[in-house]
């Protein structure tokens, strides 16, 4: 007895959806389109990096720019979105930029222009990795601090 037509046709889509997504998967590194957008499914274990923004009282002096813990940030958080600042326009921004001249200095302290009118803001690169013991370490880095009257870039950072 031979297979029905209707049980070849079924066996056949089956055959080729397979080969379609193995094919997906090979060419994109294990990465399906409905995973690699969630990055915890994309990223997990790697290496991150973000963009902390804290209001701070008083200005740190020079001399003071250190890496720090997140219990050790000082000021307090200070919101983006409801000063007008996309968290993602100022994550690409710091991220993408590799020469900090005199003009991307201006560019970041226009982004803040509104919000450093009556505060002072200090900008922090947050650094995050699994540890070897399986626990995460998280650095802060402070990068430029802007004030009504001036920015100032962290003078201890290879910025060029």
């Amino acid at each position: 007895m031979s297979p029905s037509p209707f049980y070849r046709k079924s066996i056949s889509i089956l055959f080729a959806t397979l080969l379609v997504y193995a094919s997906l998967v090979a060419t994109h590194q294990g990465e399906f389109w409905p995973f690699s957008i969630y990055p915890m499914f994309s990223r997990g274990g790697f290496p991150w990096s973000r963009v902390l923004v804290r209001e701070v009282p008083n200005a740190p002096a020079v001399d003071e720019w250190q890496v720090l813990s997140l219990d050790e940030l000082p000021g307090a958080a200070f919101a983006l979105e409801p000063a007008g600042i996309s968290t993602n326009d100022l994550a690409n921004f710091m991220a993408r930029t590799r020469d900090w001249n005199e003009d991307r200095i201006r560019d970041l302290t226009y982004l803040f222009r509104d919000a450093i009118r009556d505060r002072s803001l200090l900008i922090l690169r947050v650094d995050g990795r699994i540890d070897t013991s399986d626990s995460v370490r998280i650095a802060a880095t402070p990068f430029a601090l802007l004030t009504p009257r001036a920015t100032v870039i962290n003078p201890s950072l290879d910025l060029k």
